[in-house]
C-alpha cells in the first residue's frame, strides 16, 4: 500500500491508458466485473455483431462507447452484466469481398471453384481483421467477452437458426411466392424491402425519360374507330385522321420492351388532344389526363382553336399547335388495344390478352401522362394490376433455349438474345465493368429509335430518386423471382403493439421511423441467391407436392439414415456425430453450409426423393437470431431463454439505419416465434460526420483514423468529446479539435485538482485516518460543494438510468470547471497551504478528497481508464473504499439530507455576483490583483438582501473589491432599460410583435421594476391582455459615471473603477506576490521552505512594499525582505510600469 498521494509531471491520458489496460489484463477486473455480481440481478445485454471482412472506422468508437457506458453503469449499480460478443459471419459484404479477392464473379462459382472451396475462402476472409476489431476494442476499453464470443457460421449457431425457422414454419407463416422483387445484378440475388429501405439507399438519379405514344388498333365497328366511341366522337364535327396513340411516361425505358398493358385511373378524367409529334412533325390525336395537359403542352406547343394554325405548320417550327377534342372519364378507355410499342417478341402464353387498356387504382395524375405503361415482369403493381385485370394480360415472359419461361433481362442485367439489336446489352451502363460503358445507354438508344418511329411524344432528362443496392452501389432492378417468404403481414399488428412498450432513445424513432415501418410492413423475402450463408433448410420432392423443413442436426442425421435405407442416400455425411452430445468436438463434425446440406437427398412420406431448396436466407435472419442461437438454444441453455435470464435484453445499441436492420429482424423473430419483445431499450445511434457534416469515406479523405486519434489524445478524450459533444442519436460533426479542448477543459483542470490535493495532502499527512468530520461542524463552502455534489449524483443517476449520457457527462464536466475547481478550490485554496493541521484543514482535505473520488464513479462509465487511475490513487494510500478498481466499486449514493437548496441558491448568486464583476473587470483590463474599491447591487426584496450580505465576503474576497453596497431598488443610482426578446415572442405573437414590441419599449420605469420584481406583467394589445415574462424582455441597466454595470439571472452589479494610490499600492504588492512565488516554485523550493527575498530598489515599487510589507511576508513564506541598490545573479521581473530584479535564497 502507498504511504503517499502518487503525484505526476503531467497529463497523459494515452499513457494512463495503456497502464490502466495492462492492470485490467493482469488483474483480470472485465472478469472480476461480472464474477463479484454473482446471484445478482442480470442486466441483459445483446451484442451486435460487427463483421470482421472490414476495418473499423471512428464510428464504431462512437456506437461502442454507448454499449460500454451503460453495462458499466449496470455493474456499478449492483447488477450481474455479461457481455458476449459475436461476429456476424454470413452475407454479401462477405461473399463480394471474397470475390473480388479470387477475381472472380458469381457465375465462376460452382464452375472454376467449387462451391466448397469458395466457402472456405469466405471463412478466411471473413475473420481477416479479428485482431484488428479485438485491439481497438481493447484499446477504447469496450468492456464485451471476446474469450468466447457467438460466430453465425458455426454449426451450433446454425442449428439454432434452423430451429427458429421451424417453428414458423409450423406455425404456417412460411410460403413460397413468384413475385417482383427487388434484385442487385451484381450481386446476383433478391434483396427484402428491409435492405432496400436503409439510409441512403434511395438516390438522386438523372436518367433518360420518354413519354412514348402506344398507337390504338383501328377496329372499324358500324364505321365507328374504339376510341372514337370512348370520346364520343363525330368525325365530320371535328375533322381528325383516325390514328390515336397513348401517352405512357417512364422513367425506365429499359422496361418498354417488356409492356404488354397500359393502365388508366378509373375515375381520372383523360382528353383527346389534336397536334403534331414535335419530332416528326406528323398530325397525331394522343390521349393523356385532363389536369397534366399543362405538363405535357408547357414547352414547345401552344393552344390554339384557329385551324389555320393547324393547316400551316411544317418540319422545324419551334413551336407546335395543340386543341382539346374531348374528354372521357378512364372507364371509357379500358379495352381498348394497341399496337405492340417494341416487337421484338411476343409473351409466351396467352398474347392474345395482351397490348390493351385495363384499369388500376394507384394510377394518379400527379406525374406523367395519368396512363401508366404496364411491365407485369419488372414491377410489383404493375404484376398485380395484369393479374387483377379480367382476362389476365400476361407478362413478357419468353421460353429460352430449355423451354423456361424467362424475361427478357437476365439474372446479371442484360438483354436476352429475343432483343433483337439490344440482345446482350446491360439495361443499365453503371452494371458494366470500368470504362467499359458504351457512350449510348440503351434507354438512349431505345428514346432514339422511337423518336424515329414517329413512337415517342418526349425525351427528357429527368432527375428522381432511385433504389441503390446497400452492399455495391448499383442501381437495382424489381424482378420476377420465386422466392421463400416470411408472413410478416400476419403478425405486423402485434409487432406494432409490442413496439409500444419498448422505450426507444429517442421515442421519435421507435414511434415514426420505426412504428410507421412496422404498419407497413410487406412479407419478408428469406431467400438468397448465394453460397455461403445459413441454407433453407426445406427439401422438396420434384413435383413440388410434398417438403419438409428440418430443424435440428438430430431430425437432419435421422433423415439422412432413412434415406440411406431407401437407396437414395449413399452416405451420412455426419457419420460419428453423436445425437445428444453438446461437446464442441462432437458439433466440429457437422457442416450445415451449402457444399454440404446440396449433397443430401432424403426421402418423402410417399418414398420420393426430395432435395433442398436451393436458396440460402437472408443474413439479416442470422443477426436476429442471436439472442436465442448464441446460447445454441433450445438443444442448451433452455432456462436462459424459456426463465428470461438473458432474454429479452435489457439494453441494445446500434446506428440509426439497424432500424431496417437488426432492430426490426430481433423484433420480428421475437414476435413470430415467442410473441415477445427482443429488447426493453434501445439507443439509436446517429452517424458520426466530418466537422463540415459530410459523411466520412477514404474516397473523400475525410475519414478519421481511429487507432490514430486513440494514440494521440487517448480513448478517454475520445469517449468524452463523442458522448458530451451531442446526444448519442445526434448526428456528431466530429472535430478532432473538440477532443483537444476536452482533454484541456475537463481532463486538464481535474487533473489539476487532484494534483493540487495530492500536493498537499503529502505534505500534511492526510490519509483520511482522521474520524469523518460531521457535515454541520464542516465550513459553509464544504456544506456547499457537498450539496452540489449529490444533486449532481442524483442527476447523473437519473440520466444513466434514462439512457441520457450526454446530460450526464455535461453535468459532471460542468461541476468540475465550474463549482468543484473554480469556485471550491480556488476560494478554499489557503485552507490547504496555510495554517494548522487541524479541524478546518481535515474537513477542506475530506471534502476535496469526497469529491474527487465522486467524480471518478460517476465519470468512469464514460472515461474508464482515466477515472480508474484516479480511483486507486485515492484509495491506494487511504483504504476508504477495498475495491481494487472504481469498475468493481459501488456507485455513488444519493443522500437527501446533504443537499441544501437554500445554500446552493445562496452560492449560485454568488457565482453570478462574481462572474459579472470579472467580465466587468476583464471589459475595462484591469487586472484582478488590482484591488477596487466598491460594488453596488440593487436588491428586488429582503430576502435577496439577506442571501448576499451572507456571502457578501466571500464575493469580495473572489473579485478583489473591498465593499459590497446593496441598493434599495428604487433607490434611483442605476436606471434600467428594456427591449423585446424577439425570439420568445416571435412564435407566440406573430404578427402582433410590432405593437408588443412598440408596448415593451414604451415602459415606464415603475413597469419595468414591476416585471423584474414580480416576474409576470399584464399588457393590452388591441384590446386582449397579454401577460409577459422575463423570458419576453431583456431588461439592463445604463452604465453610470465612473461605473460600469452588467446584468445577468436577474441580478444587476455597478464596479466602482476609480483606483486610489492606496488600492494601486495594494495592487502592486499583490503582483509582487505572484511573481515571487513563481520564482520559488520555477528554482525548486518546497512549498513549506522559509525564505529570504533581495530586491532592487524602485522607488515606486519600495512605497507599496513598505505598506503592504506583512502581507508580502505572509504569503510568500518570506522571514527577510531588504531593497538593495545593486543585485546581480536575480530574476528581473517586469508589470504595468515597474521594472525591477529580485533574488531569493533560503
Amino acid at each position: 500500500m502507498s504511504t503517499k498521494f502518487t503525484e505526476y509531471k503531467g497529463l497523459d491520458l494515452p499513457t494512463v491508458a495503456s497502464e490502466v489496460l495492462d492492470f485490467w489484463k493482469k488483474e483480470n477486473i472485465f472478469e472480476k466485473s461480472v464474477s463479484t455480481r454473482e446471484g445478482a440481478e442480470p442486466y441483459v445485454f445483446f451484442e451486435g455483431p460487427p463483421s470482421a471482412n472490414g476495418l473499423p472506422g471512428i464510428h464504431h468508437v462512437m456506437a461502442r462507447a454507448i454499449k460500454d457506458i451503460f453495462c458499466r453503469y449496470k455493474t456499478q449499480k449492483g447488477f450481474q452484466v455479461k457481455r458476449k460478443a459475436g461476429w456476424d459471419t454470413h452475407g454479401l459484404p462477405v461473399e463480394l469481398g471474397t470475390e473480388k479477392e479470387l477475381g472472380i464473379t458469381k457465375e465462376d462459382i460452382g464452375k472454376t471453384i467449387s462451391i466448397e472451396e469458395y466457402n472456405e475462402a469466405c471463412k478466411k476472409t471473413v475473420m481477416r481483421y479479428t485482431d484488428v476489431w479485438n485491439d481497438l476494442t481493447e484499446k477504447m476499453g469496450y468492456w464485451v467477452d471476446m474469450e468466447d464470443p457467438y460466430v453465425t457460421y458455426k454449426p451450433k449457431y446454425m442449428e439454432s437458426v434452423w430451429w427458429l425457422l421451424k417453428q414458423i414454419y409450423d406455425k404456417g407463416l412460411l410460403y413460397k411466392g413468384y413475385t417482383i422483387q427487388p434484385y442487385s445484378p451484381k450481386a446476383g440475388t433478391g434483396l427484402s424491402s428491409h435492405e432496400v429501405n436503409q439510409p441512403g439507399a434511395y438516390r438522386d438519379v438523372t436518367d433518360t425519360t420518354i413519354v412514348a405514344q402506344f398507337k390504338s388498333v383501328s377496329k372499324f365497328e358500324e364505321g365507328a374507330n374504339e376510341v372514337e366511341r370512348a370520346f364520343n366522337l363525330d368525325k365530320a364535327s371535328f375533322g381528325y385522321n383516325n390514328e390515336f396513340y397513348f401517352l405512357a411516361w417512364t422513367t425506365t425505358p429499359w422496361t418498354l420492351p417488356s409492356n404488354t398493358a397500359l393502365t388508366v385511373g378509373p375515375k381520372i378524367d383523360y382528353v383527346l388532344v389534336k397536334t403534331f409529334n414535335q419530332y416528326t412533325f406528323e398530325p397525331v390525336n394522343v390521349i393523356l389526363a385532363k389536369n397534366l395537359v399543362g405538363k405535357q403542352f408547357s414547352k414547345g406547343y401552344f393552344l390554339s382553336e384557329d385551324d389555320a394554325d393547324f393547316d400551316n405548320v411544317k418540319n422545324g417550327d419551334k413551336k407546335l399547335p395543340y386543341k382539346i377534342l374531348a374528354e372521357t372519364k378512364g372507364t371509357s378507355l379500358v379495352g381498348i388495344r394497341y399496337e405492340q410499342l417494341l416487337p421484338y417478341v411476343l409473351p409466351y402464353q396467352n398474347a392474345e390478352n395482351a397490348f390493351r387498356v385495363i384499369a388500376g387504382d394507384f394510377v394518379t395524375t400527379e406525374d406523367g401522362t395519368g396512363i401508366v405503361h404496364t411491365a407485369p415482369t419488372f414491377g410489383a403493381d404493375d404484376a398485380k394490376v395484369a393479374k387483377e385485370a379480367k382476362p389476365e394480360v400476361p407478362p413478357m415472359l419468353v421460353l429460352d433455349e430449355n423451354g423456361t419461361a424467362v424475361p427478357l433481362v437476365d439474372l446479371q442485367g442484360r438483354f436476352t438474345s429475343h432483343v433483337g439489336d439490344l440482345a446482350g446489352k446491360y439495361v443499365k451502363n453503371e452494371y458494366y465493368d470500368a470504362g467499359q460503358a458504351p457512350e449510348r445507354s440503351v434507354d438512349v438508344e431505345i428514346a432514339i429509335r422511337l423518336k424515329e418511329e414517329n413512337k415517342a411524344f418526349k425525351v427528357e432528362k429527368y432527375v428522381h430518386s432511385y433504389p441503390h443496392s446497400w452492399r455495391t452501389d448499383e442501381p437495382l432492378l424489381y424482378y420476377p423471382l420465386d422466392s421463400w417468404f416470411i408472413k410478416v403481414t400476419d403478425v405486423k399488428d402485434r409487432m406494432f403493439d409490442l413496439n409500444e412498450t419498448i422505450n426507444w432513445k429517442p421515442k421519435s424513432t421507435g414511434e415514426g421511423r420505426f412504428g410507421n415501418w412496422l404498419k407497413n410492413a410487406n412479407d419478408w423475402n428469406l431467400s438468397r441467391s448465394r453460397y455461403w450463408g445459413i441454407p433453407l433448410p426445406i427439401w422438396r420432392t420434384e413435383d413440388k407436392k410434398e417438403e419438409v423443413l428440418i430443424g435440428s442436426v438430430e431430425e437432419l442425421y435421422n433423415a439422412i439414415e432413412k434415406s440411406i435405407e431407401a437407396g437414395f442416400q449413399k452416405e451420412n455425411p455426419f457419420k460419428g456425430f453423436e445425437i445428444g452430445n453438446m461437446s464442441e468436438s462432437n458439433y466440429d463434425l457437422v457442416d450445415l453450409h451449402k457444399n454440404v446440406v446440396d449433397g443430401i437427398t432424403l426421402v418423402s412420406a410417399s418414398g420420393q426423393p426430395m432435395k433442398r431448396e436451393s436458396d440460402l436466407i437472408d443474413v439479416w435472419f442470422d443477426s436476429g437470431a442471436m439472442p436465442y442461437a448464441q446460447w445454441h438454444y433450445p438443444f442448451e441453455n433452455k432456462d436462459k431463454i424459456d426463465e428470461n435470464k438473458d432474454f429479452p435484453a435489457n439494453f441494445i445499441a446500434e446506428g440509426v439505419d439497424q432500424t431496417r436492420g437488426w432492430f426490426y429482424t430481433l423484433h420480428a423473430i421475437g414476435t413470430l416465434v415467442f410473441d415477445k419483445i427482443a429488447y426493453k431499450n434501445v439507443v439509436s445511434n446517429g452517424l458520426v460526420l466530418d466537422k463540415n457534416g459530410q459523411k466520412m469515406s477514404k474516397r473523400l479523405g475525410n475519414a478519421t483514423d481511429p487507432f490514430e486519434t486513440i494514440k494521440e489524445y487517448g480513448p478517454d478524450a475520445t469517449r468524452w468529446y463523442m458522448i458530451s459533444n451531442a446526444n448519442p442519436w445526434d448526428n456528431l460533426k466530429f472535430d478532432i479539435e473538440g477532443i483537444a479542448e476536452v482533454r484541456r477543459k475537463f481532463f486538464g483542470t481535474l487533473y489539476n485538482t487532484y494534483s493540487f490535493f495530492s500536493l498537499y495532502a503529502n505534505i500534511d499527512g492526510f490519509k483520511y485516518a482522521e474520524a469523518e468530520i460531521p457535515l454541520n461542524e464542516r465550513p459553509e463552502i464544504d456544506q456547499w460543494i457537498v450539496s452540489e455534489l449529490h444533486t449532481l449524483i442524483k442527476f447523473v443517476d437519473e440520466c444513466y438510468e434514462d439512457y441520457e449520457p450526454t446530460k450526464a457527462a455535461r453535468a459532471i464536466s460542468d461541476f468540475v470547471q465550474e463549482n468543484l475547481s473554480n469556485w471550491y478550490v480556488r476560494l478554499c485554496r489557503r485552507r490547504f497551504w496555510k495554517g494548522e493541521y487541524a479541524h478546518d484543514k481535515i474537513a477542506a482535505y475530506q471534502t476535496l478528497y469526497t469529491c474527487l473520488l465522486t467524480i471518478s464513479k460517476l465519470s468512469a462509465p464514460i472515461a474508464p481508464f482515466f477515472m480508474d487511475k484516479l480511483y486507486r490513487d485515492l484509495t491506494g494510500s487511504t483504504q476508504t473504499e477495498q475495491y481494487s478498481s472504481v469498475h468493481l466499486a459501488e456507485f455513488p449514493k444519493f443522500v437527501e439530507n446533504f443537499v441544501n437548496k437554500t445554500l446552493e441558491s445562496k452560492m449560485q448568486k454568488a457565482q453570478t455576483i462574481s462572474s459579472l464583476v470579472l467580465s466587468l473587470r476583464k471589459k475595462e483590463m484591469i487586472k484582478v490583483r488590482q484591488p477596487l474599491q466598491k460594488v453596488m447591487i440593487p436588491v428586488l426584496d429582503d430576502n435577496q438582501r439577506a442571501e448576499i450580505e451572507a456571502i457578501s465576503e466571500l464575493v469580495k474576497a473572489e473579485v478583489n473589491v473591498k465593499e459590497i453596497v446593496l441598493l434599495d431598488d428604487d433607490s434611483g443610482i442605476l436606471v434600467k432599460q428594456i427591449k423585446p426578446n424577439f425570439k420568445a415572442l416571435g412564435p407566440r405573437f406573430g404578427k402582433d410583435m410590432g405593437l408588443i414590441s412598440k408596448e415593451i419599449q414604451s415602459f415606464s420605469a415603475d413597469q419595468i421594476s414591476q416585471l423584474d420584481k414580480q416576474g409576470a406583467l399584464d399588457i393590452v394589445i388591441a384590446g386582449n391582455t397579454v401577460t409577459l415574462s422575463l423570458e419576453d424582455v431583456e431588461i439592463t441597466s445604463q452604465d453610470i459615471e465612473g461605473w460600469l454595470v452588467a446584468n445577468s439571472n436577474g441580478i444587476t452589479v455597478a464596479l466602482d473603477i476609480t483606483i486610489s494610490d492606496e488600492l494601486k499600492n495594494e495592487g502592486i504588492a499583490r503582483e509582487l506576490v505572484n511573481r515571487i512565488q513563481n520564482i520559488r516554485k520555477d528554482s525548486g523550493f518546497e512549498v513549506t521552505d522559509k525564505i529570504k527575498v533581495q530586491i532592487k530598489r524602485s522607488g515606486l515599487l519600495e512605497e507599496a512594499i513598505l505598506k503592504n510589507e506583512d502581507y508580502i511576508k505572509s504569503e510568500t513564506l518570506t522571514d527577510d525582505l531588504v531593497f538593495v541598490d545593486a543585485l546581480e545573479n536575480g530574476t528581473e521581473i517586469e508589470f504595468d510600469d515597474i521594472k525591477t530584479v529580485i533574488l531569493i535564497s533560503k
